[in-house]
């Protein structure tokens, strides 16, 4: 027990080291909501509402290729960890090609997605905007799912700051970008939710620059020869990114899809109830990107464990990412509990606004821990390949249980916005148990010696056994 203890100790450090700039870099994508819902909050209640709105029809079809990529850093830290860094280059070439197909079919989908609003049921005072935010935005998807690759290749490799910087370095410039165009400023015409969506596809753009021309310049990678050659697809190096990499799309998807679905419902109850919503939704996604970066950290140091043939490594990861993720997700409910007027007065003026966003924080702070516990589970998962049975945990964690509870208290029973949170948590926490436990009888089963880094996996198609 004492040495368990102490490697745990020691794995909870270079955990924590791995993921503060990836949690950084993922608070910057979530600042990005932040920014729009400021600016947007500032501008008018039915601005924010809009952009509530298109930002849950945005980011719940991009769940889908960011899920899919999401294969690309266990795959990467296997291959490190197992001595085959000559075969990362080649990976990571594909993954482009897999990212650029990904972006081209959201950016088709969110062409057409204006077309489904009214059949929704989207209050008529919020559909200009949301159109007109969708219609900006959707030309810098590409770019994002190419980012999202390059940042994947690097997080894999242990190498998370590119990540950071990128993402702070994009709010600076998305933040001014976005009041200029909203407010109409230094002679622009007014674009309202628009100049918001045309300023984050132009951050979306820069930051894929930036990334490619770090990795082609980088010392760190140059020996990985990442640009040196042209490859065309290959379908069975693409195959096996799609076999792991789907079953995580679907799953993130469904999570995030609850969030989604939840603000389309909302959405039906008109503008302040919609953009209360964004505001406790917008503090829950910052709160999130702590335990988020924890969970990819777990990921990349289950995988490397994995590749090395280290069982107690796989687990004293998991244990350490668990540990540091309740810790922030304690703090991140004292903060909701202790703030939550103060926190929704920053971002809108409307005393309507605030009062129930303020109240819908207090919702959003019940759910923290089992919140934690579920995104680390799922990393550890995603580390050991084990992709396609916690998809269906997923899926009956979210939709059959959450998504129910959710509509029949809010809408059904009367609750309004309130009563969906409830059913946010209720599937959370079904997740967190099932995940978690999934985990646990995994890495049991793992079929190696602690000892025996000889008898390694070939990676990246190693995949733990689906029996349930």
């Amino acid at each position: 027990m004492p040495t368990f203890l102490s490697r745990l100790r020691a794995d909870a450090g270079r955990t924590a080291r791995l993921a503060a700039p990836l949690a950084a870099g993922h608070l910057s994508h979530g600042l990005v909501g932040f920014v729009d819902a400021m600016v947007a909050g500032h501008h008018g209640t039915t601005t924010l509402a809009a952009v509530s709105v298109g930002s849950a029809l945005l980011w719940l079809p991009m769940l889908a290729p960011m899920g899919t990529l999401m294969a690309l850093p266990p795959a990467v830290s296997q291959l490190d960890g197992g001595g085959r860094r000559a075969a990362i280059g080649p990976l990571f070439r594909q993954a482009l090609w897999l990212a650029l197909g990904l972006g081209i079919v959201l950016l088709a989908l969110l062409s057409a997605m204006p077309l489904l609003l009214r059949p929704m049921g989207i209050a008529p005072d919020i559909v200009p905007g949301v159109v007109d935010f969708l219609h900006a935005v959707r030309w810098g998807i590409p770019a994002f799912t190419l980012y999202l690759s390059m940042r994947y290749l690097s997080d894999g490799l242990h190498w998370s700051l590119p990540t950071m910087l990128l993402g702070f370095g994009g709010l600076c410039l998305l933040a001014p970008t976005a009041y200029v165009l909203t407010n109409g400023l230094l002679g622009l015409p007014e674009l309202g939710a628009a100049g918001i969506g045309i300023a984050t596809a132009l951050m979306f753009w820069l930051q894929a620059l930036g990334f490619a021309l770090y990795l082609w310049r980088s010392p760190r990678f140059a020996d990985l020869q990442l640009f040196a050659h042209f490859e065309w697809p290959r379908w069975p190096a693409q195959r096996e990114l799609l076999l792991n990499g789907l079953p995580i799309g679907v799953t993130v998807t469904m999570e995030g899809g609850l969030f989604a679905a939840t603000a389309l419902l909302i959405g039906r109850l008109g503008e302040v109830p919609a953009a209360a919503h964004q505001v406790a939704l917008n503090v829950a996604t910052l709160c999130f990107m702590l335990p988020f970066g924890i969970a990819e950290a777990t990921t990349v140091r289950v995988g490397h464990a994995l590749g090395r043939g280290d069982r107690e490594g796989v687990r004293s990861a998991a244990f350490a990412g668990l540990a540091l993720a309740l810790c922030t997700q304690v703090c991140s409910a004292l903060l909701m509990l202790a703030g939550h007027d103060a926190i929704a007065a920053l971002y809108s003026a409307d005393p309507a606004v605030i009062a129930l966003g303020g109240s819908l924080l207090l919702y959003a702070a019940l759910f923290q821990l089992p919140d934690g516990v579920q995104v680390v589970s799922a990393g550890a998962l995603r580390g050991l390949n084990d992709t396609r049975v916690p998809m269906w945990m997923a899926a009956l964690a979210y939709w059959g249980i959450g998504m129910p509870v959710g509509a029949g208290l809010g809408l059904w029973l009367g609750w309004g916005p309130r009563g969906m949170w409830l059913g946010l948590t209720a599937g959370l926490l079904v997740a967190a148990v099932l995940l978690c436990r999934r985990f646990l009888r995994s890495s049991a089963r793992l079929p190696m010696p602690a000892s025996s880094p000889a008898s390694s996996p070939a990676p990246p198609s190693v995949t733990v056994t689906d029996a349930a």
